[in-house]
């Protein structure tokens, strides 16, 4: 045999050429004249003068292929230094938000841009459940190993979406509990934008002009202030759900973070007295992670909480690139039920295969790990800001206008932080935001009353001294928005 025909025998010929000498010494080339550009870019800067015309004219071609203009005048140039971002108009800006929450890693991380480049080398862009390349078993593989450490979830559904992936486990869970039709969800969740999840979700505004035909019954979340209380009143609820439509639910969606409801937290105690009812009534136990996976201190938030044990499918996506619906055995769907043309991207599996990668090896988990202190640095600069400029935290005004002066000005949980300046006014919150904006941090906001600020730091990439920098903007803007 020559030794060509015997290298062919022993591998493919892409294994050859992606690891070959030349394709390894061309990437590594690309990624330290990208580190090269990025180390100017060290702070929040304004705009440079002779871009502000250019800017202003991508801005209104965006507003016009859109229909009306974006919430921020954000169009970004393309590069940026892990939380740091250079926009179109020179300026660089704190990205506190990264797509409400996609770039885990933040802006031209070397290793995310590896994978990328090694990636746009495969032979197609996008992969699919009739056609797929080797990158999606070793994502899924991946997913499913980490879960399965503390579940019984064995199965993973690959998807490019996390609102298709909450498609997937909302037909999964209905499949399995036929003819159940009900879906139990909290009050102030979000489950995406297709028709049926903009109905599950608790939000009037994103479901206006849209037939309702998904019948939704909700729940109460935990509320802090009442404590066992409240879990005895969540409880209650539930069996009188129950009772009401005996047989009739097949599942109840919960997530044990609420992301756009205001990174609202609750004890394991509370889901487990939950998901003990459902089990005892056969009624799935879905478990929404879209937000919340990576974040906090376990790649899966149900395992820091300890509920493996009761979960029957869980949903990811955003930071991993891919999304997938996970399940266990029981859960598995008949033949026809889940597919689709598209997996995701083949840049998509590799580069989130990559962060879970880092997340999983290099320290971010555990009570000590780089996620916990990176949030604890927030909840240091979150609390001295408090106390230093009461002015700008007055008490807490509930959506049903009584005040409340338990609810602590911020919280959150991981890298799902939020701050609650102005008592939670919503005019004021917006006017915030916008002022952040132009003084150098993007954020965003969540809840709906009271509404806070919403920050999702890039985990992945962001030191804790660095929020010294964010919140130096963030109680100027305040002064600005309270000055009027």
């Amino acid at each position: 045999m020559t030794p060509t025909a015997a290298t062919a025998a022993a591998q493919p010929l892409a294994a050859e050429f992606l690891g070959g000498r030349l394709v390894t010494e061309h990437i590594d080339a690309i990624v330290r004249e990208v580190t090269r550009h990025q180390s100017a870019i060290t702070a929040a800067r304004g705009p440079t003068g002779a871009l502000r015309e250019s800017f202003q004219k991508w801005l209104d071609r965006n507003a016009e292929v859109r229909g009306k203009p974006a919430l921020f005048p954000y169009l970004g140039s393309g590069l940026g230094n892990g939380p740091l971002v250079e926009l179109l108009d020179g300026s660089v800006k704190w990205d506190m938000i990264n797509g409400i929450g996609v770039h885990m890693f933040g802006h031209s991380h070397p290793e995310m841009i590896r994978a990328a480049l090694h990636a746009a080398l495969g032979d197609t862009v996008q992969q699919g459940n009739l056609q797929a390349n080797a990158d999606s078993v070793l994502f899924g593989e991946l997913l499913v190993e980490e879960a399965g450490r503390a579940s019984r979830l064995r199965h993973a559904f690959l998807t490019n979406s996390g609102c298709m992936a909450n498609e997937s486990a909302l037909k999964v869970c209905f499949q399995r509990n036929a003819p159940a039709s009900r879906v139990l969800a909290f009050q102030e969740c979000f489950m995406g934008r297709s028709t049926t999840m903009a109905q599950i979700g608790d939000s009037a505004a994103g479901r206006v002009g849209i037939p309702l035909n998904t019948l939704v019954d909700y729940m109460p979340f935990y509320d802090p202030v009442h404590g066992d209380r409240s879990t005895e009143y969540a409880c209650w609820h539930l069996r009188q759900y129950i009772q009401r439509y005996p047989g009739q639910h097949a599942c109840f969606v919960m997530e044990l973070v609420q992301g756009e409801g205001g990174f609202n937290t609750a004890p394991p105690s509370f889901f487990e007295a939950l998901m003990t009812i459902c089990r005892e009534h056969g009624i799935a136990v879905w478990v929404d992670e879209v937000q919340t996976f990576g974040r906090t201190e376990r790649m899966y938030h149900f395992e820091q909480l300890g509920l493996g044990d009761f979960v029957d499918v869980v949903t990811i996506g955003k930071m991993s690139q891919a999304c997938a619906c996970l399940f266990t055995p029981e859960y598995s769907p008949k033949p026809g039920l889940l597919s689709g043309t598209f997996i995701s991207g083949t840049v998509e599996l590799q580069v989130g295969r990559r962060a879970l990668e880092l997340l999983r090896d290099g320290g971010f988990y555990g009570p000590e790990g780089r996620i916990a202190k990176l949030h604890g640095a927030f909840r240091e600069h979150a609390a001295a800001l408090v106390a230093r400029r009461p002015d700008l935290f007055p008490a807490v005004t509930h959506w049903t206008g009584r005040k409340e002066e338990a609810v602590p000005r911020f919280g959150g949980i991981g890298g799902m932080c939020r701050l609650t300046p102005f008592g939670g006014d919503k005019a004021l919150t917006m006017k915030a935001l916008h002022l952040l904006f132009e003084e150098g941090v993007i954020a965003f906001y969540c809840g709906h009353g009271p509404f806070h600020l919403r920050f999702l730091p890039p985990v992945g990439a962001m030191r804790p001294e660095q929020f010294a920098g964010v919140f130096a903007i963030v109680e100027r803007a305040l002064d600005r928005a309270k000055a009027g």
